[in-house]
């Protein structure tokens, strides 16, 4: 099926170049970039901090967001600040073939508008981060001769990436090892782009324990899944709060929206002061500058924040993603000894007892602090954004 999709975007977009006249402009006008893909805050942040890298550059570029309708990037992306289009472009049902008669027919609708956009916008550079949208998008800016960079997140590329980075002047990248997915010379390694509020609030500051209600005499065990919240990870929590009510932990356990009534019905009769349960942690720079023992999933965005905070973590990959990737960027870290991983499967036995231990190991902590730390790529967005302006002036 993956193979019937890149052959029908290319199939797509077979119009002679002769057809297509370049929309790069005269130096000295201004910039204009397209930066396209989304579908989880793991594409979104990055995309946000590259978008906010060359506006600090630049401050008169104009910046087009391209994303997949119904996806959380139309939201979020308006809300930074940043005008967005929407592509009717979606994922291959695996389950469910017939589906994909539909998915088919919107993804030749995608191509055709993405065509439409990249002329009228007409962009100096486009810039995929992954995701739905990213596809039709770059497709359609590299058949009217467009530079364009992609930027993979994850230790295991993802197809749309793989696909793009044929025709990609360049290709970001956060992992070593990367020529594995990807043709050498065109591998950057910049690292992932973070929220760059996270590192606003120094470690352990009064204020962030206050805010939680929680203080500094004792220890902060955070407990994350994203926004959406992770079953296994909560039904791990559930299956031992009367051992961490008993302990002498403060414990921040972001449950998901979807698991927050459960979490909390579960808790209840313990009536603990020091765990806190919530469905979205709203300021995660104050829940990071306390946390002594991270426990989440395993996204590259998540990795790339808690490596420049230097954070010790357990990681939990989810094996709901494609080819495990989640997987493959845990063991990065845990080969390093930067990190401790739990798969999936055992988490619900053991994930808990481990926090337990490890968070009550001073020099453990200290070891996976210092490890994970090497592991940090600073600045990634604003080499991903030099990496775009070299890409452009080259032509």
């Amino acid at each position: 099926m993956a193979k019937h999709k890149e052959s029908l975007i290319e199939n797509t977009i077979t119009e002679s170049p002769s057809e297509f006249i370049s929309p790069l402009k005269e130096v000295n006008d201004q910039y204009r970039f397209i930066i396209s893909g989304g579908g989880t805050g793991g594409h979104i942040f990055p995309a946000i901090s590259i978008a906010n890298a060359l506006k600090n550059k630049f401050p008169d570029a104009e910046i087009l967001f391209v994303g997949a309708i119904g996806r959380m990037e139309m939201e979020r992306v308006p809300a930074a600040g940043y005008r967005i289009e929407g592509l009717p472009v979606s994922g291959f049902d695996r389950k469910n073939l017939l589906r994909n008669i539909r998915v088919l027919f919107n993804l030749v609708i995608s191509i055709i508008k993405a065509r439409q956009i990249i002329r009228n916008f007409k962009p100096d550079a486009a810039i995929g981060v992954g995701g739905y949208a990213s596809a039709p998008t770059l497709r359609a800016a590299s058949a009217f001769n467009v530079p364009t960079l992609i930027q993979e997140q994850n230790s295991y590329a993802g197809i749309t990436n793989k696909l793009l980075s044929k025709k990609a002047g360049k290709i970001c990248v956060a992992y070593d090892n990367m020529e594995k997915f990807f043709p050498a010379g065109k591998i950057i390694k910049t690292g992932n782009p973070v929220r760059q509020d996270l590192f606003n609030i120094a470690p352990k500051a009064i204020e962030a324990y206050e805010f939680f209600g929680f203080t500094p005499q004792k220890k902060t065990l955070l407990i994350i899944g994203g926004s959406l919240g992770a079953r296994t990870i909560n039904q791990s929590v559930s299956a031992y709060l009367e051992l961490l009510s008993k302990s002498d932990l403060q414990v921040i356990w972001q449950t998901g929206k979807f698991y927050i009534e459960s979490a909390l019905s579960a808790a209840d009769k313990f009536k603990s002061k020091t765990l806190l349960i919530t469905d979205f942690v709203s300021r995660m720079d104050y829940a990071y500058s306390i946390a002594d023992l991270v426990i989440s999933r395993a996204g590259a965005s998540s990795i790339s924040e808690l490596c420049l905070l230097a954070k010790p973590v357990i990681l939990v990959p989810s094996p709901n993603v494609a080819e495990d990737h989640q997987t493959q960027n845990a063991l990065a870290l845990v080969n390093r000894n930067a990190a401790v991983m739990i798969k999936d499967a055992d988490a619900k036995e053991l994930l808990i007892p481990k926090a337990l231990k490890i968070i009550n190991n001073k020099l453990e902590l200290n070891t996976l602090s210092n490890n994970i730390l090497k592991l940090a790529e600073k600045d990634s967005a604003d080499r991903i954004a030099n990496e775009v302006i070299k890409l452009i002036k080259s032509i």
